[in-house]
């Protein structure tokens, strides 16, 4: 073996996975997008199905340190966090997914439900508990609101609860926790997604880059399939336009002439939300041996 040959087999691609809430819906994505990542008891380091990945466990709001330092080539964390890290890395997609839902999250600013405040002006001289300080701090300086902010270490909505602050500024996807502690929002400081970032001497390298690229798009793919369903189905000639009017689907829908019959195979891609009212209509209409079927990907 050639000392070349050595040097391919060699090379891998340090990818940084977020520990915490977003640890298991980002595993179950990767799975989705054809990884299998194993998380290891008390460690850091899962195992991976692929030679050309080492992954490593690590917070969110560190993520982007180590990928500006090259300790990883790539990683994945929040919008929020590159915002408050002021991070320069490159960013190579978004990925709009969080530990409940395929939506962004939103950082906004609460009360005490019975608090005198209700607009960002009433927290003049007031006192602001937030572990995404440095964006807080720019969202009052701008409007030119002078508070006093603080760095809490976690249990934030306590903080309000409790009388160690007039406010907080939290992350919040349902509201339900906010809600539980009895606070009232009053403003939303900022939404936020999930984000794959890469160093940027890794980005420059061709192979890594590549690795990386195709990564993004297999992850990005398996996003785009969330509720989404194939559709496949036989239909007679005399009923073949009435069929596909009712077809909703990404572009147009696959066609395709059963052997020595007036007969089609029909097949498209439609919402998961309308396949319950859409199907009967199809049989209703001709449609005949109807198949849905799940998808992992979408690119």
């Amino acid at each position: 073996m050639s000392g070349e040959q050595v040097m391919e087999m060699k090379k891998q691609l340090k990818l940084g996975l977020p520990k915490g809430s977003l640890e298991k819906a980002t595993i179950e994505l990767f799975e989705k997008a054809g990884w299998l990542i194993k998380p290891q008891s008390r460690n850091y380091f899962p195992e991976i199905d692929d030679p050309e990945l080492v992954c490593s466990i690590c917070r969110p709001q560190e993520m982007s340190r180590y990928v500006e330092s090259g300790m990883l080539d790539a990683g994945i964390t929040g919008k929020d966090w590159t915002m408050e890290n002021k991070s320069e890395a490159v960013i190579v997609c978004d990925l709009v997914y969080s530990k409940v839902s395929r939506r962004p999250t939103r950082w906004v600013i609460a009360v005490a439900g019975d608090s005198d405040i209700h607009t960002v002006e009433d927290l003049e001289g007031k006192k602001i508990s937030t572990e995404l300080v440095n964006v807080t701090r720019e969202f009052f300086q701008e409007r030119k609101i002078n508070v006093d902010i603080e760095f809490s270490w976690g249990a934030t909505e306590a903080k309000v609860v409790s009388g160690l602050a007039d406010a907080i500024v939290e992350v919040t996807e349902t509201e339900s926790t906010i809600r539980a502690h009895g606070l009232r929002i009053i403003h939303e400081l900022m939404e936020s997604n999930t984000q794959f970032i890469a160093n940027k001497e890794a980005w420059a390298d061709p192979w890594k880059r590549e690795k990386m690229e195709n990564v993004a798009m297999l992850l990005q793919g398996s996003l785009n399939a969330d509720r989404i369903v194939g559709l496949k189905m036989n239909v007679a000639h005399a009923r073949l336009d009435q069929i596909i009017k009712l077809l909703p689907s990404l572009n147009a829908p696959t066609v395709a002439g059963l052997y020595q019959q007036d007969w089609y195979s029909v097949e498209t891609v439609v919402s998961e939300d309308v396949v319950r009212d859409l199907i009967p209509k199809l049989k209703k209409n001709g449609a005949e041996g109807i198949i849905e079927y799940a998808l992992n990907k979408v690119i």
